[in-house]
């Protein structure tokens, strides 16, 4: 079928991360659907840190794999390395983090696109957007074509308008060696939408064979690693590379300084905000002046490349500046560049300007996702894209939008934090920011969010069975501990060797395992609890959650009944059309903000910024509460 004949459902602007997950969501949800992007061959490209995960970005892409993403299974598939961050902290800072090949990623993910049914995939520019009144219709390229769609989603990254410096030197580019975007801004501008500017920043990439890594620090991978998605289809890694770390030092800043006055940041040449959490390296020495060094990780790109990603160098300092200073690092004394660090400047749009579903307000059937709506990394990019391919597709097939509460997924916080407060700087999301986080562990992820996939048709049938199989294998486990009288002759054993007080009497082995200091391990001494496990097939993954049960469950039950009194607040609806401004008891600035954002609950009313106790009172009482 042509492209000048064809009427999509849904059309993908951008292949990036969040591009790539909102194709394949749409596609999976039986959406007909065309993703457009720049170049076929940096589909889903790592454009900065060859990683995926981290401190709740690792929560995030279990999230995507439980609802049926692509992220995690890519990441396992082409991992290099794996690490469990914060495992000495308690279950809800558990973080997963993968080092990925990133050729290798990106031709994983193109292959698992290609073999998507109802996706169809165009190389183009888009320049411009096609309107009928205040809905969306379709796109326009830089070849001229009009493609007409049902449903339209904006995936643009760092191309539009995009900007590079480097020093004095500055010319447009969404990225290192390719254009930027034009003629989208200005199209949605003229139909009054509010733009900004934020900027991003990418480290130096350096040839490995003119480091010397005996003067750093090597960073292995887990003894036992773990994988990414919850999928069989995956399987833990065998063989791993390792990072390194190193430091700069009072030199290296005194030379860095040096080229002060000719970096964009500090000249004024580049105005707009930059992410606070993943500061450039001249940032970090002008904002912190009193440390003596900075942490530097060197992280290998692949499995065969001696390419090497300088993480925590992130500069737009000038070439001979970036190349004098970085030889005074440890390990970087001959070092050869394989390209400078640089700085990107690139239109968003302040994502108040959005409803939960991530459509726009303004235009009908148009939906925004990752960095066009203020955020920063692969992993909030990615959980926007689905969410957004999700609501594209169910608003072609007439259905209700599919919205995750903040007390049930990361990204139910993410795309709140988004729309409710807006961001004025790159948001990334942290543990901090989930007020429930016992409740939103990466260990259950598919357990909380499978069972809704599977319910709107994209999380699998095999996905939805195997979690009902580890909830029953987990149910089973528990039950067999609290029934389970242990003799003290067996117990006394195991208290001892951990130096703990003994017991006088038989126990349940389900209160004598709840101890702190103890861990399930330690009760493998018992042939019962073997048998058990044996029989039952129960493996380490239904061994973890049961623990974590265990340990945290008093914690667990506290913070659902704390969700459960805050979704009563998210079901009394405010509706769309309520007028505030005749509501003269509100402030002065809720009336403002309450009138902008457009909440859809009290409890997102709350939420706002500048919006007072007092004025949810007032508010409740208007909704006849």
């Amino acid at each position: 079928m042509s492209l000048f004949s064809t009427t999509y459902d849904v059309i993908v602007v951008g292949g990036g991360h969040a591009g790539s997950e909102a194709a394949a969501a749409s596609a999976n949800m039986g959406a007909k659907t065309l993703l457009i992007t720049m170049s076929l061959q940096n589909i889903a490209q790592m454009s900065c840190n060859p990683a995926m995960g981290g401190i709740a970005k690792g929560q995030i892409v279990r999230e995507i794999d439980a609802l049926g993403g692509y992220s995690a299974i890519v990441t396992d598939k082409t991992a290099i390395q794996f690490k469990m961050l914060n495992k000495s902290k308690g279950p809800a800072m558990w973080s997963p983090r993968a080092q990925s090949d990133r050729m290798r990623f990106a031709e994983e993910w193109r292959s698992m696109l290609e073999q998507t049914d109802n996706l169809d995939f165009y190389q183009d520019s888009v320049n411009g957007l096609l309107f009928d009144g205040d809905k969306i219709i379709g796109v326009k390229t830089v070849l001229g074509l009009e493609i007409k769609s049902k449903t339209v989603i904006l995936t643009a990254g760092t191309f539009l308008n995009g900007l590079i410096h480097i020093g004095e030197k500055t010319f447009g580019g969404g990225r290192a060696g390719e254009s930027a975007s034009t003629g989208i801004t200005e199209d949605l501008v003229a139909k009054g939408f509010e733009s900004g500017r934020m900027k991003t920043g990418t480290p130096p990439r350096v040839d490995a064979r003119s480091l010397d890594f005996s003067k750093m620090i090597e960073q292995p991978g887990d003894d036992n690693p773990e994988k990414f998605s919850f999928s069989p289809v995956t399987k833990p890694l065998t063989n791993q590379r390792s990072c390194y770390l190193t430091y700069t030092s009072p030199e290296v800043h005194d030379l860095l300084r040096e080229g002060f006055d000719r970096s964009p940041m500090f000249n004024g040449r580049i105005q707009s905000t930059g992410p606070r959490y993943c500061p450039s390296i001249e940032d970090k020495i002008d904002r912190f002046a009193s440390k003596e060094r900075h942490q530097m990780f060197i992280e290998p790109e692949g499995w065969n490349t001696v390419e090497i990603y300088v993480n925590g160098f992130s500069t737009s300092l000038p070439e001979d500046v970036q190349d004098k200073a970085i030889r005074s690092v440890a390990g970087f004394e001959n070092v050869k560049f394989l390209r400078y660090g640089y700085a990107i400047e690139y239109d968003y749009f302040p994502p108040t300007q959005l409803t939960h579903s991530l459509e726009t307000k303004l235009i009908e059937n148009l939906f925004f996702a990752g960095q066009i709506n203020g955020t920063t990394g692969y992993e909030e990019a990615a959980s926007q894209g689905l969410m957004a391919g999700v609501n594209a597709a169910l608003k072609t097939q007439g259905k209700e939008p599919f919205i995750l509460k903040r007390s049930e997924a990361y990204i139910g916080v993410l795309i709140d934090d988004l729309i409710t407060k807006g961001t004025e700087e790159p948001y990334r999301m942290f543990t901090s920011r989930a007020e429930y986080r016992t409740l939103l562990r990466q260990d259950n992820a598919d357990v909380r969010l499978t069972p809704k996939s599977y319910a709107i048709g994209l999380a699998s049938k095999d996905r939805m069975d195997r979690v009902l199989e580890k909830q029953e294998k987990t149910e089973l486990l528990i039950q067999f501990l609290k029934d389970l009288s242990v003799r003290k002759e067996i117990i006394n054993p195991i208290l001892e060797a951990k130096g703990l007080a003994l017991v006088s009497q038989s126990m349940k082995l389900f209160k004598i395992a709840s101890r702190p200091q103890l861990q399930f391990n330690d009760f493998m001494v018992i042939d019962a609890l073997n048998s058990f496990i044996k029989e039952h097939s129960i493996d380490s993954e239904i061994i973890e959650q049961v623990e974590i049960y265990l340990k945290y469950s008093g914690y667990i039950e506290k913070e659902k009944n704390n969700a459960d009194k805050l979704n009563r607040l998210e079901n009394v609806s405010i509706p769309q059309t309520f007028d505030y401004s005749k509501v003269k008891s509100l402030s002065f600035e809720a009336r403002e903000k309450l009138t902008k954002i457009r909440p859809t609950s009290i409890s997102q009313a709350s939420r706002i910024s500048g919006v007072s106790p007092s004025d949810i009172s007032v508010l409740l009482v208007y909704m006849g509460r």
